[in-house]
C-alpha cells in the first residue's frame, strides 16, 4: 500500500490549522494523563484554554534532555502494563533515556516510517536490506523493519557491520534498496572492489541512508555523498530522526531536505535565548510530538542545528523541508576563530581513501580556546606525508587545520566501538 497523506500536499495556511487543532488535543491530552506536564501546567500558571494558535506555543517554558533523565517516568501516560516496549535513546550526548510506548505508538512509528519510505520514492513489493541493529533497544531498526511491511515491502534483517554477509545476502536476494549508515557503504564498496564482487551490477538500486549528512547546506552532495556517487551509481536519500521525536523526515527524489510530516509532529527553530528565529535562519530543532500515547512531548529541545525551507517541492509536497543538521549546539567547536561542528571534519576524513577510522578529540587549552586532535587510523604513507595532506584537506574545506595525531586502526576501533554503545564514538569531547 502506498501512503501519501493528504495534508502534506496543502497550502500553508490549511497545514497550520491543521496543526493547531492537533495541538489542543495534544495539550488536553498531556494535562489529563502526564504527571510532569500537569504539574509544569500548575506551577507555571499555564491555561492551556488560551493556547490557540503555534505562535502560542512561545508561552510554554521547554522540555530538555535533562527533564527527561530526571523525571523520567513522570513523563509516562499509561499505566505500565499498557507499556508494549522499551526503548532508549543512543546517549551520544548524554546518559541514554528510557521511552515507553505501547501499542498504538507502535502502529503510529510503523505508520512514520510508512510514510517516509513512500516519500523516498519507496513502493509496494520492492525488498530492502537492512543493515543496522534491530535489537540492543534501538529504535530506528525497529522502525525501519516496521515501516517497510506496512508500505508493503519486504526486508532482510542482516544487522550491521559483516561486509562480507551483506554482499553475500545481496548476491543471494538480491534486494532493491539497502538500509545504513552511508560512510558504511564506502566500506562494502571497498570490500566488493577488493573480492572482485561487480557491485554496480548489482541489484541495488537505491540507499536509504542514516546518522550521517549526505548534502551540504545548498543540498548538493558532501564530500561523502559525492565519493558514493563516483564510485556507485544509486540514488541516495538521506533521513534524520531521533527516539524523542518518534517521526522521521526523509528526502523525496528532488534531494532539496527532509519532508515534515505535519499530522505526527510541530517543528519550531530557537535560538540561544529561546526565541523563535526568523524564517530562513538557522536555529535548535525544538518538536512537539503528535499522537504519541505513552510519553509524549512538548516543546522539547533536540540539541540538533538546522533551517527549515518553505518552497514548494517539486515532488508536489508543500510541507517544511528540514536542511542537512548543521550540528548539535553543545558539539560546537571555535578553531582558531572559526565556528564549526564535528559533522564537517568528519566529512573530510570520510573522503580520504587512506583512512580507516578516526576519532575527533577536543579539549580546552591553556587560555580557555578549544584545542582540536583528529586521531587517525591509516596504512600506507609516511606520517609526515599524510599530516601534510590532511592538514591541506581541512584548511582547503574548513579554512582551518586541527592538530592529527596517528594511531593503529585496532585502537582507534577499541576507543570508537565500545560494546555498550550502538552508535560509533567518534566525537570525545573533554572541554571544563
Amino acid at each position: 500500500m502506498m501512503y501519501n497523506p493528504e495534508i502534506e500536499y496543502q497550502p500553508r495556511h490549511v497545514i497550520k490549522a491543521f496543526q493547531e487543532e492537533k495541538l489542543r488535543t495534544h495539550l488536553l491530552y498531556l494535562k489529563t494523563h502526564s504527571p510532569f506536564y500537569k504539574q509544569l501546567f500548575e506551577r507555571e500558571h499555564i491555561d492551556i484554554e488560551k493556547i490557540k494558535t503555534l505562535e502560542d506555543l512561545q508561552l510554554i517554558p521547554f522540555t530538555t534532555k535533562e527533564n527527561l533523565q530526571l523525571h523520567n517516568e513522570e513523563f509516562f501516560c499509561v499505566e505500565k502494563s499498557r507499556i508494549a516496549d522499551y526503548i532508549t535513546t543512543s546517549g551520544t550526548l548524554s546518559d541514554p533515556t528510557t521511552f515507553a510506548m505501547t501499542a498504538h505508538d507502535l502502529d503510529r512509528l510503523a505508520y512514520n516510517e510508512a510514510i517516509s519510505f513512500t516519500c523516498a520514492d519507496g513502493k509496494q513489493g520492492e525488498i530492502y536490506q537492512l543493515m543496522t541493529t534491530i535489537d540492543k533497544r534501538f529504535m530506528a531498526g525497529l522502525a525501519y523493519f516496521m515501516g517497510v511491511m506496512k508500505m508493503g515491502g519486504s526486508v532482510i534483517r542482516v544487522g550491521n557491520g559483516i561486509p562480507e554477509l551483506q554482499w553475500d545476502t545481496i548476491q543471494r536476494l538480491k534486494p532493491d534498496a539497502i538500509i545504513c549508515v552511508p560512510s558504511f557503504i564506502l566500506k562494502i564498496i571497498q570490500y566488493a572492489e577488493k573480492n572482485g564482487i561487480d557491485y554496480r551490477n548489482s541489484s541495488i538500486k537505491k540507499a536509504v541512508c542514516i546518522g550521517e549528512n549526505l548534502r551540504n547546506q545548498d543540498f548538493s552532495f558532501n564530500l561523502l555523498g559525492t565519493r558514493i556517487r563516483e564510485k556507485w551509481d544509486i540514488d541516495l536519500y538521506s533521513t534524520y530522526a531521533s527516539t524523542e521525536m518518534g517521526t522521521s523526515f526523509c528526502e523525496c527524489g528532488a534531494g532539496q531536505g527532509g519532508h515534515h510530516h505535519p499530522e505526527l509532529i510541530i517543528c519550531e527553530l530557537v535560538d540561544e535565548k529561546g526565541n523563535v528565529v526568523p524564517e530562513g535562519e538557522e536555529g535548535e530543532l525544538t518538536v512537539t510530538t503528535l499522537g504519541v500515547e505513552g510519553m509524549p512531548l512538548l516543546r522539547f529541545r533536540t540539541g540538533d542545528i538546522a533551517r527549515f525551507h518553505y518552497e514548494p517541492c517539486r515532488c508536489g509536497r508543500t510541507t517544511m523541508r528540514i536542511s542537512p543538521i548543521i550540528g548539535r549546539k553543545n558539539q560546537m567547536i571555535k578553531l582558531k576563530g572559526t565556528t564549526l561542528y564535528p559533522a564537517a571534519i568528519f566529512d573530510v576524513l570520510d573522503n580520504v581513501e587512506y583512512v580507516e577510522n578516526y576519532y575527533v578529540q577536543v579539549s580546552s587549552n591553556e587560555i580557555g580556546t578549544d584545542a582540536v586532535t583528529v586521531v587517525v587510523g591509516c596504512m600506507g604513507l609516511s606520517e609526515e606525508a599524510m599530516t601534510k595532506d590532511l592538514k591541506d584537506r581541512f584548511r582547503a574545506k574548513l579554512r582551518v587545520a586541527p592538530d592529527i595525531r596517528f594511531d593503529t586502526p585496532e585502537a582507534i576501533r577499541k576507543i570508537t566501538m565500545p560494546e555498550m554503545k550502538r552508535k560509533p564514538v567518534k566525537f570525545i569531547d573533554n572541554r571544563k
